[in-house]
C-alpha cells in the first residue's frame, strides 16, 4: 500500500466510511489555491453562490472543471490521490468521476447542509470515494461526517440546498435528512491543515460548519470511482447532470468522459 497509509486506515474507511488522510495533497497546496482562484475568476456553468438574500459571507462552489483548468488536471494526474484511493476502496482501477470546489469567505454563516453524494450521482456500486481537502487550516469550518452511514438501509432524501426542495419525486425510497447533533449520532470531525484530506464514501452522511472565522476556508473535492461503479438511472436529472453521455444501465462509466488514472 502506499507510504502515507497503514492498514488501520484501510479498515477503519471501510468500516465508518471515512478516514483522515494527513498530507495527502500538501505538496500541491499552491497549484490547487491558484487552480481554485482561476475558477473563481471563470466560473463554469454550474457555479453556484449558495446564500439566501441577506445571508452574510460568499459560499461559491462549482464542480467538473478539471478539463479546462490545468492546475485541477495536473493534480489529479499526478498526485498520489488515485494509489490511495484505490488501496481504500479496494479496487484495482480509479476512475475519474468529478472535481468539485467549495469556498467560504470569512463571515459566512451558512453551514453547509448534511447529505449524501451518493443519492445525486448517476453511479452505483460500493468502490467509491470522495477526498475533501483545505487549502486552509481549518478548525471550526472543517468537514463533518457520521460514521457508518455509508450503511444505512435507505439512502437520505437529496434536496436543493438553497429551494430546500426534494431532488426527485420518489421521496418514500429515501429517509428524512436527520440531524446527526440532536441524535447523538458518531460525527468525525478533524482539525486539518492545508493538503490534509478526508476520505469518505459517496454514501456517508456528511455537512461543514459555516465559516465566522477571519479567514477564508477554501476546499478542493476530487471524486473517483472503482471496479464494481456502473452507470444507474435516476428519477430525475442528476447532480452533476453530464448531459449527453449516452451511457446504458449497468455500463461502466465511459473512459473516454470519466478516464481511468490508475491501474494496478
Amino acid at each position: 500500500m502506499h507510504s502515507l497509509l497503514t492498514q488501520e486506515h484501510i479498515e477503519t474507511y471501510q468500516r465508518d466510511g471515512v478516514v483522515l488522510i494527513k498530507g495527502l495533497f500538501k505538496d500541491q497546496v499552491e497549484k490547487i489555491r491558484a487552480g481554485i482562484e482561476r475558477n473563481m475568476k471563470e466560473p463554469g456553468p454550474y457555479a453556484s453562490e449558495n446564500l439566501q438574500q441577506g445571508e452574510g459571507g460568499r459560499f461559491f462552489d462549482d464542480y467538473c472543471n478539471w478539463t479546462r483548468i490545468p492546475e485541477f488536471e495536473q493534480v489529479i494526474r499526478t498526485s498520489c490521490a488515485a494509489e490511495i484511493a484505490a488501496d481504500l476502496m479496494g479496487s484495482n482501477r480509479v476512475q475519474v468521476f468529478h472535481d468539485h470546489v467549495l469556498v467560504k469567505e470569512p463571515g459566512t454563516s451558512k453551514p453547509t447542509p448534511w447529505h449524501q453524494d451518493g443519492p445525486y450521482y448517476f453511479v452505483s456500486g460500493l468502490q467509491n470515494i470522495s477526498f475533501w481537502s483545505p487549502m486552509d487550516m481549518v478548525q471550526e469550518a472543517s468537514l463533518r461526517c457520521v460514521a457508518g452511514s455509508h450503511k444505512w438501509e435507505k439512502p437520505v432524501l437529496p434536496t436543493r440546498w438553497l429551494a430546500e426542495t426534494n431532488f426527485y419525486p420518489n421521496e418514500d425510497e429515501y429517509m428524512p435528512v436527520p440531524d446527526p447533533d440532536a441524535e447523538g449520532m458518531n460525527i468525525k470531525e478533524w482539525a486539518m491543515q492545508a493538503g490534509d484530506a478526508v476520505a469518505f464514501n459517496y454514501g456517508t452522511l456528511h455537512g461543514a460548519r459555516g465559516n465566522e472565522t477571519g479567514t477564508r476556508r477554501r476546499a478542493f473535492s476530487l471524486r473517483l470511482v472503482g471496479d464494481d461503479a456502473r452507470y444507474i438511472e435516476r428519477p430525475g436529472p442528476t447532480s452533476p447532470p453530464f448531459p449527453g453521455h449516452n451511457m446504458q444501465p449497468g455500463q461502466t462509466l465511459r473512459e473516454d468522459w470519466f478516464p481511468v488514472i490508475f491501474q494496478r
